[in-house]
């Protein structure tokens, strides 16, 4: 696995907790980027590391793979200077700044100036943080900080070129240990 990520057994992702939506007329659910693969990136506006690598990653995830296999969504996760990142007119300027032109939601505070809501459900330990969703919706890659542009690629095509899944296999367990998960043994041969 790579460093600085979490090995866990793959769970289905929990919905987006969103407050406002930008560069989509639409709110984006999983469940509606379904069959394909997502990949979610956690980040602040003040994160440098944010700004230096994760946002310009993302853009290139974005622009390179068809939005028919992989669906790149932004999540501006303000767990600390929430006066000043917490605005959705800050947040605006700063995607057209940077242009960036994925989904991008300002994910939902939790009422007490803590972590939000979505970041406390997917269990992020800050940011960056990368997200990685099979085409079921299944928790793949949970990675905080950097990661290596080969690295994530590698990951994303392979998860592209995984076969479709029967919703009984959808249903069943991936076999996970410290190199990875693999898919049930059914679908791993073929047919």
């Amino acid at each position: 696995m790579f460093e600085g990520s979490t090995t866990v057994k793959p769970l289905q992702a929990p919905p987006l907790q969103v407050a406002h939506w930008f560069n989509t007329p639409a709110p984006v659910t999983l469940e509606q980027l379904g069959g394909r693969v997502v990949v979610l990136h956690a980040f602040q506006m003040l994160c440098p590391r944010c700004v230096s690598h994760g946002l310009p990653q993302a853009q290139r995830l974005h622009r390179l793979f068809s939005r028919e296999q992989v669906s790149v969504v932004g999540l501006h996760t303000v767990f600390e200077h929430h006066a000043v990142m917490g605005n959705a007119a800050a947040l605006q300027a700063f995607i057209h700044e940077y242009r960036l032109d994925f989904p991008i939601g300002m994910d939902q505070p939790d009422g007490t100036d803590g972590v939000p809501k979505t970041m406390q459900a997917l269990n992020l330990r800050g940011t960056p943080s990368l997200v990685v969703l099979d085409k079921q919706g299944r928790v793949r890659l949970n990675h905080f900080g950097v990661i290596d542009d080969l690295q994530l690629g590698a990951l994303v095509g392979g998860l592209i070129g995984e076969p479709a899944l029967s919703q009984e296999e959808a249903q069943l367990p991936l076999r996970c240990d410290e190199t990875g998960c693999a898919l049930p043994a059914s679908a791993a041969t073929g047919p």
